[in-house]
């Protein structure tokens, strides 16, 4: 078991990643309902997504904040930030091989080359994020669970 204090992810780098996953959750809640109320038919698939990212921002922002309190949302975390990865490497190659699916640009369109590609970084942060800061529960329930062994 580690002595290591638990460090807090609201302070230093970790409080900046949470400030962008916020910044992104904004943004991209905000493209997302102006694309959809103003023109969904005219490329239902690219707004879907748009929303689905903001979701998906939304969620990694709030379990980022809450993870080192309860073991669920260091796994939410996860669950958020690997989902965001494969989003954006899914759409983003997508849109590069297959345009036609996307009329309109979404969030994770061209691997968020209309947001700096900060989408495509940003969940590599993340999840380096959660492997080098896991709350003290999560290290204790790992450490109370029997080892598996293979003869």
């Amino acid at each position: 078991m580690s002595t290591r204090a638990p460090s807090s992810r609201m302070t230093g780098i970790g409080r900046v990643l949470v400030v962008v996953y916020g910044i992104l959750a904004l943004g991209a809640t905000g493209r997302s309902l102006v694309q959809i109320i103003e023109r969904f038919h005219h490329a239902p698939l690219a707004f879907t997504l748009s929303a689905v990212s903001a979701v998906v921002y939304i969620l990694a922002t709030i379990a980022l904040v809450l993870a080192s309190r309860h073991p669920l949302w260091y796994r939410v975390a996860w669950v958020a930030i690997s989902f965001e990865l494969v989003g954006v490497l899914a759409i983003g190659t997508l849109s590069l091989v297959r345009p036609d699916l996307f009329p309109e640009p979404t969030v994770w369109s061209f691997f968020g080359i209309g947001y700096v590609f900060i989408p495509l970084v940003l969940p590599f942060f993340g999840l380096w994020w959660l492997i080098t800061h896991r709350p003290a529960v999560v290290q204790a329930a790992d450490a109370d669970s029997p080892a598996v062994t293979t003869r």
